[in-house]
């Protein structure tokens, strides 16, 4: 995770601290999370932040940067960046899609009716949009979006969620189990069966996804270098 430990979002899904001064960026940290990347031989590296609303770019030109450094130090790994909306820039969003990632990723966390109460400072549409223009600017760059279940939504809204994210030309969806990281975040409403999951990952799969991974233990960035190549298995055959 780039670009601080302090997030200027209030998502009541989320424990990370939060601030609307985090303060200034790290000039120093997208050489370093390459160095370290490049120590440790990655494979597959995930580049993730904070949103970061109190930069004039959302900090896209820091995500761009570290992408680059990344694919310098470590020219064979793969890179997937799972980005905030940006507050709907476009030409945000479109830097760091050129800066090279192989997978871009944005999640969209829940399905609409619960935008309200899950991301009061993000909205439904916007993060549809990002998507959208994502696919449409970079169609050889997959595009992936994830969100949470068990915070009260229904199976109904759930497919339809499914649906927008695939009209939106999204190849990978992800759907874990939302669960409580701290008494100040919102409860579960429900633990959703196994059974369930399954059942929506066999309708994604239905919409024309290429990959649909779906399970109570799944998340945005688990087993994401398996995900992405089972997607780009299924896109050359």
């Amino acid at each position: 995770m780039i670009m601080g430990n302090l997030c200027t979002r209030g998502c009541r899904f989320c424990s990370v601290p939060k601030s609307r001064h985090p303060g200034p960026l790290d000039p120093d940290e997208p050489a370093n999370v390459a160095r370290m990347a490049q120590a440790m031989e990655l494979r597959y590296v995930v580049i993730t932040s904070v949103d970061r609303d109190d930069l004039p770019d959302g900090g896209s030109r820091h995500f761009a940067e570290t992408v680059r450094h990344v694919r310098t130090a470590l020219p064979h790994a793969q890179i997937e960046v799972l980005v905030p909306d940006f507050n709907g820039d476009l030409d945000a969003i479109a830097r760091v899609l050129e800066s090279g990632p192989d997978v871009f990723n944005h999640n969209i966390e829940t399905v609409q009716r619960l935008y309200p109460t899950v991301r009061p400072q993000a909205d439904y549409a916007q993060s549809l949009r990002v998507l959208r223009f994502a696919n449409q600017h970079s169609p050889d760059i997959l595009t992936k979006s994830g969100a949470m279940l068990g915070l009260g939504e229904n199976s109904t809204e759930v497919e339809a969620l499914l649906r927008d994210l695939r009209q939106a030309g999204v190849d990978i969806a992800t759907l874990g189990q939302y669960l409580q990281p701290t008494r100040r975040n919102l409860p579960v409403a429900e633990y959703i069966p196994p059974e369930q999951f399954e059942q929506h990952r066999r309708y994604g799969l239905s919409l024309g996804f290429k990959m649909v991974f779906s399970g109570p233990f799944v998340r945005s960035s688990y087993m994401a270098d398996i995900v992405s190549e089972a997607a780009r298995t299924k896109a050359i055959s």
